[in-house]
């Protein structure tokens, strides 16, 4: 978590389907995404905040500051809660209500920890902090067993972000896609039609 770019991020996001842990179609991520980003846009253009559908302020709040660790912002694109990641981890995870619980443990197992190493909530915790944390659950392999719950909290929490980001516009900015656009095809070149003998009349 210390050392890994954005980029290297992505590149090893994308080994694994980020939506493959839930039983949500990409379709339905995006369509989430919109909503979720259509939510956010409509509280801030009324001047007033997200009223979030499941998780509590605290729990935003967590949510928030650990979506921003997993992708913060750098040179070339802003941060994950700044498209609207947490609000769509909100709509999605009240749609699903078989997760729920888990996410929830999770987010207390994470406020556990820090308050047994540092004696505050994560969302209190100084950046190095939170990073400290993070480099003990964010690498499965390297994890200690007692850390197996905060490692699979992570990585769930990993793939909501990777989804909720690279769903939005910013993220299929970050991305460079530059499918689903109009185009003007004028046909092939005349020499190429001479040579081939043939002509569009």
């Amino acid at each position: 978590m210390t050392d890994i770019k954005r980029r290297q991020r992505l590149q090893m996001l994308g080994a694994v389907p980020a939506v493959a842990a839930f039983t949500w179609t990409r379709e339905e991520a995006v369509a989430a995404a919109e909503q979720a980003g259509e939510a956010r846009r409509q509280a801030a253009a009324s001047n007033q905040p997200y009223t979030p559908r499941f998780f509590t302020a605290h729990e935003m709040a967590t949510i928030t500051a650990l979506a921003d660790l997993i992708l913060p912002k750098d040179d070339r694109s802003v941060s994950a809660s700044e498209t609207g990641t947490t609000e769509f981890i909100d709509y999605l995870i009240s749609e699903q209500t078989d997760r729920q619980t888990a996410i929830r443990g999770g987010l207390a197992w994470l406020d556990a920890e820090c308050l047994g190493r540092f004696n505050k909530a994560f969302v209190d915790c100084s950046d190095a902090e939170r990073r400290a944390v993070a480099d003990d659950i964010a690498w499965p392999k390297r994890a200690r067993p007692e850390m197996s719950q905060g490692v699979r909290f992570f990585n769930t929490m990993r793939d909501l972000v990777a989804t909720g980001f690279w769903s939005s516009r910013e993220g299929v900015a970050d991305l460079g896609y530059m499918g689903n656009r109009m185009t003007v095809w004028n046909g092939a070149p005349e020499n190429v039609l001479q040579k081939l003998g043939v002509s569009y009349d």
